[in-house]
């Protein structure tokens, strides 16, 4: 009892210290987010400390707990001093707006194991129902109703963008089920091209999208009569909404449902043999994942204000193919870390170190040739970099786990539940 007395003392004085120093952290990081005008270092490394939350030994209530007061509280307190604000949460915003896609995607292609080239194709429709109907463009078309409509149906069509996305989730996975690998991804491609240039052409002759010109003055949302039309405020949409995605993709990982499409990943015939129905299975999965990209697609547009079928090309489903790929594949921590990760590179890191080389190159501290200038080779250091990650985490940054089970308490329970019949017989007799 001494030994283990011992043992505990040590384990809850580790606990004690490793939380006095993260505490410590998160404070050293705020503040310097708070007296620094814009220090992207400080940014980087209070957004680190959710990271550095998954590694700690603490209970899982505890986590959430400390990741909810971070995100809600303490990033937007102290990134509120600097005129930066607006700047840091335009990034936050965009990041919780790609994990939830990655996330969408992770169930179809990390959890069912079918790999979607067109996922953009969904955010693309969320996105433009929401712009259409909030725009005269309705009017050109719609034989009822006035438009455009205000920007207090924004919740309503937060709803309508998951049930379009499934709707179209379903629509691409009926014609899709009989092939696979190559195949499959051939025709996921051909599907979100098509999107894209439907909406690209649908000017006339009727005008439904306005073509390649866009639709712009998109409706901004309301609520109790307050307008969102700072990423401040969208940044408390995307939290809220982001939580609900992390939240129904942990309890579907953790489901029936969840282990039907690792079987159906793993070795579809044996799942099949094992009385697993594919075509449920697979449709659950486009559907699902869908509905998480038409949700962010309507959030993106009034964000945005406007779109155009220049946001919804290939080079974004691969980008967004990637973030699941670089966290893990099937790994719901990994792929948020994966999606955080691409998306500060792109928006954040990446364009302040072009910003800073061109300042020393036109200073003439540094003479950079034209055909090695930052700003072209801002995709090429993009890419090196996945493949350094490629080469040293094939699996992924955070690579998923299979969940672990105890057997001794499911050889008490299965002993506890056959015991009930037997005493019930008993009894009877």
């Amino acid at each position: 009892m001494e030994k283990v007395g011992k043992y505990w003392i040590a384990f809850v004085a580790n606990k004690s210290l490793s939380g006095g120093l993260f505490l410590l952290y998160v404070i050293v990081t705020s503040i310097g987010i708070y007296l620094s005008q814009k220090s992207i270092v400080s940014f980087l490394l209070l957004l680190a400390s959710l990271l550095i939350l998954y590694f700690l030994q603490f209970p899982d209530k505890v986590k959430w707990a400390a990741a909810l007061v971070i995100l809600g509280v303490v990033l937007p307190f102290a990134a509120s001093h600097g005129q930066s604000y607006q700047s840091y949460m335009d990034v936050a915003v965009m990041v919780g707006i790609y994990v939830a896609m990655a996330l969408g995607l992770n169930i179809v292609v990390g959890m069912a194991g079918l790999l979607d080239l067109g996922f953009i194709a969904f955010f693309a429709l969320g996105a433009y129902t929401y712009g259409i109907f909030t725009t005269s463009q309705a009017s050109h078309f719609m034989p009822f109703g006035h438009y455009p409509l205000s920007g207090a149906s924004f919740w309503m069509f937060i709803l309508i963008g998951c049930l379009f996305g499934a709707l179209f989730g379903v629509l691409l996975g009926i014609p899709v089920l009989r092939v696979k690998g190559d195949y499959l991804a051939m025709v996921t491609l051909g599907f979100g091209e098509i999107v894209r240039i439907v909406f690209n052409n649908l000017d006339k002759p009727i005008n439904i999208t306005n073509g390649a010109m866009g639709i712009s003055s998109i409706a901004p949302p309301e609520l109790f009569g307050i307008r969102f039309i700072y990423p401040s405020q969208f940044y408390y949409v995307v939290l809220v909404l982001l939580l609900i995605v992390i939240y129904m993709v942990r309890r579907l990982e953790r489901s029936k449902m969840g282990r039907a499409w690792k079987a159906v990943r793993e070795n579809e015939i044996a799942a099949q043999a094992m009385g697993i129905p594919l075509v449920k299975t697979k449709l659950a999965a486009f559907a699902i994942g869908a509905s998480f990209s038409g949700a962010m697609g309507v959030v993106f547009a009034a964000k945005q204000a406007f779109v155009d079928p220049t946001s919804f090309t290939y080079l974004e489903s691969t980008t967004i193919l990637v973030m699941v790929l670089l966290g893990g594949m099937g790994s719901v921590p990994g792929v948020i870390l994966g999606a955080s990760i691409i998306t500060i590179l792109n928006l954040q890191v990446l364009t302040e170190v072009t910003n800073w080389l061109n300042q020393l190159s036109m200073s003439g501290v540094l003479k950079i040739p034209d055909a090695l200038s930052p700003a072209k080779m801002q995709r090429f250091i993009f890419g090196l970099l996945l493949i350094v990650f490629a080469l040293y985490r094939s699996k992924g940054l955070l690579p998923a786990k299979n969940m672990h089970y105890d057997l001794e308490k499911l050889a008490r329970r299965t002993h506890s539940m056959d015991a009930v019949p037997a005493a019930g017989e008993t009894n009877k007799g």
